[in-house]
Formats: structure tokens, C-alpha cells, sequence
């Protein structure tokens, strides 16, 4: 599949979309509009790639909505460089807005089939993480640690404390919070033991899974 001036037109149109639901991080907007995300898609669904909303992509996983890529990486707050962990690889569309701004990926992915898939694809396309795992991201990757932001693209029933532990100090974690439906949570770390909290009300995620085994 190409990225063609109709693509372009239309990623234009979503990411004014996007900007009009109150995203103002020019960077994140320039990303939005920059990466092709109908080749995240199976062919079929083109016409819905540039649609602000979830779409299935396969393993009971979906691709994020756009808005809410482009809030949960507003939320990180980064600069270049950052070495930032993504829970929840998917169809590496988030995993391409963070490297299109700069920041060092690592990423985790429990679904074998998308992390074989994702793992092939997003080099071609030109975007390069640090590294993909397949794992389990609630253990986060203490190897690497500590990250200047987490980011979690599946709903958590809580928040783990192995992610929390992985920031460094001025970390953020982004995660979306709850059972059915989420809420947007940002921890700050701003000392070994303490972190500040906020919430940016409410949205819906497919479940983060732990691994039982």
C-alpha cells in the first residue's frame, strides 16, 4: 500500500480533528499528521483509518483512537531523546508517534501474533525502536530502567507498582486506570517515595493482561 495526497488530505483533516478536541502540542499534532496510519490497518479498512476512533485489529487488540494517542503522549511531556517505555506495542502505531518525536522506544507486546507483526513492520516504515519485547508488561522492564515516562495502552485494574518503581525522578507514567471503563491517570514522581497524581476523566481501553503463568 502507498500513502498517497488523498492519505495526506485526509490525515490533515483528522489531525484538525484531533487539535479542535483540545491538543496543543504542536509536535504531537505534527506526528498525527505526519505518519501513514492506514498502513496500520489490513487494506480493506482504509476509509477508516483517518476516522477518530478505535478500529480491531486483530487479537481481540485494537488500534487506539487518534485523540487518545495524541492525549496520552501530550501527557508525557517529552523531549527528544527521552528514553520512554510503551506497555502494549499493538499495531505500533503509538510506538510510531514516539519515535517520530524523538524519543528512545522500548516496547512491550504479550500478543505473539502482533508482536511478530509489529516487530517486521515498523522498520520498514521507517521507525525504529530501541527495542520490542514480548512479555508481560506488567513488569515493565527493570533491566532498563529507569525511564523518563511509561506510557500504557491497555486499561489496568490498578496500577503496578514494578512501573511506578522504573521512573526516574521527574518520570511520568500515563495509564489508563479501571475495570470497564478507564480513567486517564498521571503519576509525577517527584522524589524516591513520592508521586504526584492527576486525572483527565474518562476513557475506554481494552484490558492490560497479566500474566498468570
Amino acid at each position: 500500500m502507498k500513502d498517497t495526497f488523498k492519505h495526506k488530505g485526509m490525515r490533515k483533516q483528522l489531525t484538525q480533528v484531533v487539535a479542535s478536541k483540545g491538543i496543543t502540542d504542536t509536535d504531537v499534532l505534527s506526528a498525527i499528521d505526519t505518519i501513514p496510519r492506514h498502513l496500520f490497518m489490513d487494506s480493506g479498512f482504509v476509509d477508516h483509518a483517518y476516522q477518530d476512533k478505535a478500529f480491531p485489529i486483530g487479537a481481540d487488540q485494537t488500534i487506539s483512537q487518534p485523540y487518545t494517542v495524541a492525549f496520552q503522549t501530550e501527557l508525557l511531556n517529552l523531549k527528544k531523546g527521552d528514553k520512554i517505555l510503551e506497555i502494549g506495542t499493538g499495531s505500533g502505531y503509538q510506538t510510531a508517534v514516539l519515535c517520530e518525536l524523538g524519543a528512545k522506544v522500548y516496547s512491550i507486546e504479550r500478543q505473539l501474533e502482533l508482536f511478530k507483526k509489529t516487530s517486521k513492520f515498523l522498520p520498514k516504515l521507517g521507525y525504529r525502536a530501541k527495542k520490542l519485547i514480548f512479555g508481560d508488561g506488567y513488569k515493565g522492564l527493570v533491566e532498563e530502567a529507569p525511564f523518563d515516562g511509561i506510557i500504557v495502552t491497555a486499561g489496568a485494574p490498578i496500577v503496578p507498582k514494578q512501573l511506578l518503581n522504573q521512573l526516574k525522578i521527574g518520570g511520568r507514567l500515563v495509564i489508563p486506570v479501571g475495570k470497564d471503563s478507564q480513567i486517564m491517570t498521571l503519576y509525577l514522581r517527584e522524589t524516591e517515595k513520592k508521586f504526584k497524581k492527576q486525572e483527565f476523566g474518562e476513557f475506554r481501553f481494552v484490558p492490560l493482561l497479566e500474566d498468570k503463568n
